[in-house]
């Protein structure tokens, strides 16, 4: 990417203090053929050897996942992302996030490809050794072997430093011996290459490592068993196993990044983690609407289809507009990281460093986008759901299945109340540092609490007023913060309450940017007329957000503003999220319609 661009993209975090241009951000829209092909390769994939086999996936029949990935790995899905020195195509992170959508259609199988090329793949990938990349990485990138990530254990969920796995230094020095044990792990029945975290023990002191330590271990080394396969509520075709180590012989070339950085490591490959899970997120999103707009147009009831009715051209509009600000936003977010990664190339970075590096930058906006991206997923399965009616609640729908499947993505990764702490702490923490200057623009909203508000004749152009509302919410997001951490000082992280609510400003102002600044694009590039539709949804999305975030904002101040200050700010949370009448049945019926004529999501 031109130097140009590397240097208007925003830097984590900036997009609440500064205003970006439609030019500078990436849509969809401008996925380039070579794009679209691999996209498009993706999908007759699924088309060929998934979706006509969920039934035997979800019965976990013997050795079919394995072989779905080893067929995956032929036709090189496994290697979009790998350099290809290592044997892979070495595509860019927009490319690998587009393969990413597109097989997050596939249910219980895009669990297994997205564990096996993302937490299997990448630790090795990034943080090994030259010898031990040129050992794995080759062989992952085909599917010859399956990998798997051990991380979660019994006692340990959220707090993933505490867990209890242990290693000891063999008496000649050439092994670690591995002891303990490891939950929820995904390809765990068939994996060949284990990622384990564990901490590193003194055979001689007894003193254990404060950090956790990272380790490629093979099952031919041994000392490796299985329970049985987990009972889940979906994607019941995803191995997950418990795993046990007793006496494991690791080979001391085979600790990974080096003594007690696993921590780091596990934080680092989450970042990534986080935001394909909302690019999965949206292609089975995607699919599911497809489903719904299908079986809307063939249900007749009263002598018509139900796509006719009000009700159900409501849901099919709702399920869109979430569907396109999810899109906008993952990949503004996927396009910054892609600029800063390849900012950091051009000073000398290696592939790893700099992607690491430049996702990490956006760690914020990738924790928002995981949230973002599993709720979508589960409000379009929902009213796909009862778009069906009794057929939606039969396992003969294929919506059962994707409503099931949904449900752990807001597990997955983090869960979405420990992501949405994670992205006001790491906000702060960006600002504490001085990587993002918070407090001054909120102390200028604090200035203009006392103002007298603007009374002008609104601007009446195309998306002038969302423009401004956008402007508005990062005001009220700087309100509450600012007033929060001013108020509550260090003892602001421990209100976890406040935090979420901040956090839920935050999530829906980025959203509302995000689906704002595409629009604008959209419309610079094909025209208005062309665009009524994202026109509509734009307005639809950023009008409801506002009321989202008025509540979001009163919620926050109540809890911890009083007297004056209290009052001050409500009437800022009101003027903050004021917007004029909108018309939003009319303006679903827009949505709607060209859903109904094309039979599917057509944006």
């Amino acid at each position: 990417m031109a130097t140009e661009s590397i240097t208007k993209a925003l830097q984590g975090g900036e997009f609440l203090i500064r205003e970006s241009d439609p030019q500078d951000i990436f849509i969809p829209e401008e996925f380039n053929e070579e794009q679209r092909m691999i996209a498009q390769s993706s999908l007759e994939f699924l088309e060929q050897h998934v979706w006509p086999n969920l039934d035997r996936i979800d019965s976990m029949e013997e050795g079919l996942m394995p072989s779905l990935l080893d067929t995956a790995g032929e036709l090189g899905l496994l290697g979009i992302s790998v350099p290809e020195e290592y044997g892979g195509f070495g595509k860019d992170f927009l490319t690998g996030m587009l393969v990413t959508e597109v097989t997050g259609a596939g249910h219980s199988f895009s669990v297994a490809i997205a564990a096996h090329t993302g937490i299997g793949t990448l630790p090795t990938l990034y943080y090994g050794t030259e010898e031990q990349k040129k050992k794995y990485v080759p062989k992952l990138a085909t599917g010859e072997w399956k990998a798997c990530y051990c991380l979660t254990e019994p006692s340990s969920g959220s707090d993933a430093n505490s867990g209890k796995t242990r290693a000891v230094l063999s008496d000649d020095g050439k092994h670690y011996i591995l002891n303990g044990q490891k939950m929820w792990i995904t390809n765990g029945g068939f994996a060949d290459i284990f990622t384990v975290f564990a901490k590193i023990t003194d055979p001689k002191t007894g003193e254990t490592d404060k950090n956790l330590t990272a380790f490629i271990v093979e099952k031919d080394f041994g000392g490796i068993t299985l329970n049985a396969e987990e009972k889940k509520m979906g994607i019941k075709g995803s191995s997950t196993r418990q795993v046990f180590f007793e006496n494991c012989k690791v080979p001391v070339e085979n600790l990974l990044g080096g003594r007690e950085n696993g921590f780091k490591i596990a934080v680092n490959i989450l970042n990534v983690g986080r935001i394909k899970l909302a690019g999965a997120a949206l292609g089975g999103a995607k699919k599911s609407v497809d489903i719904a707009v299908q079986y809307a147009n063939e249900r007749i009831q009263f002598g018509k289809p139900i796509a006719s009715f009000g009700a159900i051209q409501q849901k099919l509009a709702d399920m869109a507009t979430y569907c396109y600000a999810t899109e906008s936003a993952t990949y503004r977010c996927s396009s910054d990281m892609e600029r800063a990664i390849e900012g950091l190339k051009a000073d000398g970075a290696d592939h790893a460093t700099a992607l690491l590096k430049g996702v990490e930058q956006y760690a914020a906006e990738a924790a928002i986008l995981k949230v973002v991206g599993s709720e979508c997923l589960d409000f379009v399965v929902d009213e796909a759901v009862q778009i069906h009616g009794g057929m939606g609640y039969s396992a003969e729908s294929k919506i059962e299945r994707a409503y099931r499947d949904s449900r752990i993505n807001r597990i997955f990764e983090g869960t979405n109340e420990i992501n949405r702490l994670l992205t006001v702490d790491m906000l702060l923490k960006r600002a504490m540092k001085g990587q993002l200057d918070l407090m001054g623009p909120a102390k200028a909203v604090a200035g203009e609490l006392m103002g007298i508000p603007d009374f002008s004749e609104p601007d009446d152009s195309l998306l002038a007023a969302e423009t401004g509302y956008v402007k508005n919410f990062k005001k009220a997001v700087l309100m509450t913060a600012g007033g929060a951490a001013q108020k509550l000082g260090l003892a602001l992280g421990d209100e976890q309450e406040i935090v979420m609510h901040i956090a839920d400003m935050v999530i829906e102002t980025y959203m509302a940017e995000s689906t704002l600044l595409r629009t604008q694009k959209l419309v610079s590039m094909k025209g208005e007329a062309v665009c009524a539709e994202q026109i509509a949804m734009t307005q639809l999305y950023i009008h409801d957000a506002a009321d989202r975030i008025h509540k979001s904002c009163k919620e926050a101040v109540n809890s911890f503003a009083d007297g004056d200050e209290r009052m001050a700010m409500l009437m800022g949370a009101k003027r903050f999220t004021k917007t004029q009448p909108l018309n939003t049945t009319k303006v679903r019926r827009v949505v709607a319609k060209k859903m109904i004529e094309a039979g599917k999501l057509p944006y």
